[in-house]
């Protein structure tokens, strides 16, 4: 009896929901609006999907409307300045400014010299940040956890705070005073109850070339890299310690092990770090401004001119359109320095397009949870 109502039940159920189907469809039209839309259910969801198409498009529009003011300039005509009539869509559409910033500001020279120069950056930044992550992740050692602190620290140091620091060291470049010894060099003017002034007589400046970026890169010490080490550290803390343990037993050291069985694993977090790395770096002012100043350059016009510098050569005048008896000069040169801004973030935008999936996939992976 029991297993006959059970084999009955779902029949029955099935044969109740077509006889409430077919009632529902002899209702007339009217009544079954009115069943379907007019109740509680369907007004809320209304009102919150209405709520939230609104929502969003507002702060759609707050983000992308100073982009949208920044192309829709960059096509404007030098009489589209001073034609009051004129707001987002320009009258007169030209390509006047982006051909003024390719050639008057040397564009393609420095998108050579910033796509080298980030490039590099960005692969020794990711194997350092990769290495000194694996080694606090994994290895046990007095003061790990010490070491460690002082990496997030950095995280949080303004940059202006060692701006003189950096300077000076690089100017100055001398590490433990080896290379004043290697030349015969000895440090002078040190007076410990006076002005204090120390001089050495022997050191390299720096300052002008690409080897301070370079040197921070290797070491892990850019400002940036605290977060890149932070983020590795987190990946490498999930990997299962079994793997290396059947590492250690077939023979393998602890360097083949890294470079043989844990980069392998860590390629999307890497990808993921290389990108925040060449990102930055390629939109960087402070290294650039700091350890290229034209200051140190003997002839000013040997300056390397990176992506960066085109908005001082706005500054400086070196568009040959920036006349200054125009009237409107104020607000072009404004739409000179947004098309630079557009010019020098396509690359990344295109990167971007290319690489999400791996972006997407490292940050998911990147095991930031807490301790």
């Amino acid at each position: 009896m029991d297993s006959n109502n059970v084999g009955a039940q779902p029949t029955v159920m099935k044969e109740s929901k077509n006889k409430i189907k077919v009632d529902f469809e002899r209702t007339p039209l009217k009544e079954r609006l009115k069943a379907k839309f007019i109740n509680t259910y369907f007004i809320k969801n209304v009102v919150f999907k209405l709520f939230r198409v609104i929502f969003l498009l507002g702060i759609a529009y707050v983000i992308l409307y100073p982009f949208i003011t920044k192309i829709a300039g960059s096509f404007m005509s030098r009489e589209d300045f001073v034609d009051v009539t004129v707001m987002l869509i320009p009258k007169n559409f030209t390509l006047d400014t982006y051909k003024a910033v390719w050639t008057d500001l040397g564009y393609l020279e420095a998108f050579k010299n910033t796509l080298l120069l980030s490039l590099a950056c960005a692969v020794l930044q990711t194997f350092a940040c990769c290495l000194i992550a694996y080694g606090l992740a994994k290895y046990k050692f007095k003061g790990n956890k010490i070491l460690f602190l002082l990496v997030v620290l950095t995280m949080i140091i303004p940059h202006r705070t060692l701006e003189f620091s950096l300077e000076m060291a690089f100017k100055n470049f001398d590490i433990l005073g080896i290379i004043s010894f290697l030349s015969g060099g000895v440090i002078s003017g040190l007076n410990v109850f006076g002005s204090g002034e120390i001089a050495a007589t022997h050191s390299i400046n720096l300052l002008g070339t690409v080897w301070p970026m370079i040197i921070l890169s290797v070491t892990g010490l850019a400002f940036k890299n605290g977060l890149y080490i932070f983020m590795l550290r987190q990946f490498f803390r999930g990997i299962p310690d079994s793997l290396e343990e059947s590492a250690y037993i077939d023979g393998s050291g602890d360097f083949r092990t890294f470079l043989q069985i844990i980069i392998p694993m860590s390629v999307p977090m890497m990808i993921t770090v290389f990108l925040f790395s060449f990102c930055w770096q390629w939109t960087d002012l402070f290294y650039t401004n700091l350890f290229f100043d034209p200051a140190y350059y003997k002839n000013p016009e040997e300056e390397i001119n990176f992506l960066s510098k085109l908005y001082t050569g706005v500054s400086a005048g070196r568009i040959e359109a920036l006349d200054y008896e125009y009237e409107g000069r104020a607000l072009y040169e404004q739409a000179t320095r947004n098309t630079c801004f557009l010019m020098a973030i396509a690359p990344l935008v295109v990167l971007y397009v290319f690489l999400q999936r791996y972006l997407v996939e490292g940050i998911e992976r990147s095991g930031l949870t807490a301790e």
